[in-house]
Order: C-alpha cells, then sequence, then structure tokens
C-alpha cells in the first residue's frame, strides 16, 4: 500500500483537472470544434486503438525518438568527457558547439531534409541534435566539478588518467550526467514532433497536425495526451536507471 502511496497524489490532481475540464465544457456549452470533451477525447483514443490506427503513429514517433536520443545522448557524453579533459579540444571545438546550439533546430529543419531525405534519417538527425546540448553541458560540468582533494589523493598513489577518468570523475559526475539525460527525453520527443510536423506521412506529430486540417480536436487532444504519456514513460524510465546506476546518492540521502 505504502509504494502505491505516491501514485496516489498525481492521480488526484489528474482526476480533478479532468473532473474541472469536463464540468467547464458542460457549463460554458463549448462546441466540439472549439474544446472537445474528456469523454470526447477518450472515445477518439478508443476508436484508435480499435481499428490500430494509431499503433503506427506511436510505434514511429518512439522509433524516431528512441533511435535519435541514443545517439545524440552517447555523442554527448563522449564529446563532453574529451572536451572536459582537453583544453586545446575545447579552444576549438566549444565556440562551434555554442554556435550550434544557439542556432533554433527549425531552421535547421529544411536543410537536414534536403541533406538526409524525408525519410527517416532526417527525423533522428534533428532528435540527436535537439537532445545533445544539455546532456553534452551537463557532462563536461559534473567532470569539472570532481572533487580536487580526491584527484589529489589518486594521483598520488600513482593513479593512472584514465583510472581517474573511470573510476573517479564519471562517477562524480553520474548525477549531472542523468541529469542531462532527464531533460534530453522531454527534448528528444518535441524534436521528434517537430520534425513530424515539416514531413512525415505517420507519427504523432503527423497525427495532429493532419487532425488540425479536418478540425478534429478530440483526435488532436488524443495525440497530445499520448505525446504526454511517452514523455512521461521515458522520464520514469530514466529516473529508475538513475537510482539503480547512482545508488549512492540515494544511500546518501
Amino acid at each position: 500500500m505504502r509504494r502505491l502511496l505516491p501514485l496516489l497524489y498525481p492521480l488526484t490532481s489528474v482526476l480533478i483537472l479532468v473532473l474541472i475540464w469536463q464540468g467547464a465544457v458542460r457549463y460554458f456549452a463549448i462546441p466540439d470544434y472549439l474544446m472537445p470533451s474528456p469523454a470526447a477525447v477518450y472515445g477518439a483514443l478508443a476508436a484508435g486503438f480499435a481499428d490500430h490506427s494509431l499503433w503506427p503513429h506511436i510505434g514511429t514517433t518512439l522509433g524516431e525518438t528512441l533511435s535519435g536520443y541514443i545517439i545524440g545522448s552517447l555523442l554527448a557524453i563522449l564529446l563532453g568527457v574529451v572536451l572536459a579533459e582537453s583544453k586545446t579540444f575545447e579552444r576549438f571545438v566549444w565556440p562551434l558547439l555554442i554556435a550550434l546550439q544557439a542556432t533554433p533546430k527549425v531552421a535547421l529543419g529544411p536543410i537536414i531534409l534536403v541533406w538526409f531525405g524525408f525519410g527517416l534519417a532526417s527525423k533522428i538527425v534533428l532528435v540527436t541534435l535537439v537532445c545533445f546540448f544539455p546532456l553534452f553541458v551537463n557532462t563536461v560540468n559534473g567532470i569539472r566539478r570532481t572533487d580536487a582533494e580526491l584527484l589529489d589523493t589518486c594521483r598520488a598513489f600513482s593513479a593512472s588518467r584514465l583510472y581517474l577518468l573511470l573510476h573517479v570523475k564519471l562517477p562524480s559526475a553520474a548525477g549531472d550526467i542523468f541529469a542531462g539525460l532527464q531533460i534530453g527525453v522531454a527534448l528528444a520527443l518535441i524534436g521528434a514532433v517537430v520534425a513530424e510536423f515539416l514531413s512525415a506521412q505517420q507519427g504523432l506529430g503527423y497525427l495532429i497536425a493532419s487532425s488540425s486540417v479536418n478540425m478534429s480536436l478530440a483526435t488532436m487532444f488524443a495525440g497530445v495526451l499520448l505525446l504526454a504519456v511517452i514523455g512521461l514513460a521515458g522520464a520514469l524510465v530514466v529516473r529508475w536507471l538513475q537510482r539503480k546506476v547512482v545508488f549512492w546518492e540515494g544511500q546518501q540521502r
């Protein structure tokens, strides 16, 4: 019962919001083309799952998001470690990365489409770019905030640079790295949806965009709700992994 208790609070908040939503739609007689009721959104979800029309859209968005997220995260950690360990690499690369991050990714969308086509590759590239920078910065900052006294102690025992990186700096930066992974989950999903808005034949972003043409707000809300559920599930998975990998943080608390 105690394990289920933490779930009770957010579920209660969601239930209250749904009741307020339903009551507002009924009381103010808001038409469906402006604000669908929760019952209408549920009906759109039920119909989409029943006729299997939603599954291809969910699978496409999940595939784009996971692929770009994994590639972007690996690149961010790898480059973050190299930059944190090499001042020379930082001088050459850091200004370029800042310029890339400052460039709106939507502006890069048409260029990415020209270079990588209208298929899956362009979506993965855009997701990779979107979720790369927060994790990259967190990795660099986490490594550089390693306790200097601990490093000096290890060096006194002739610890190699590789040993310090693998056994001291990365464990010290693990909390920051997982914080960047948490941010990357939401950004990766945003990148996938933006890419589908630009050009797609499937995906939840495409579903929302095509439903807006038909003024089917119930389907649009259903797509947004599915995106929220996917984002929440991804964030919970990352938090679970953090508790398993960075187990010493829980012991300290």
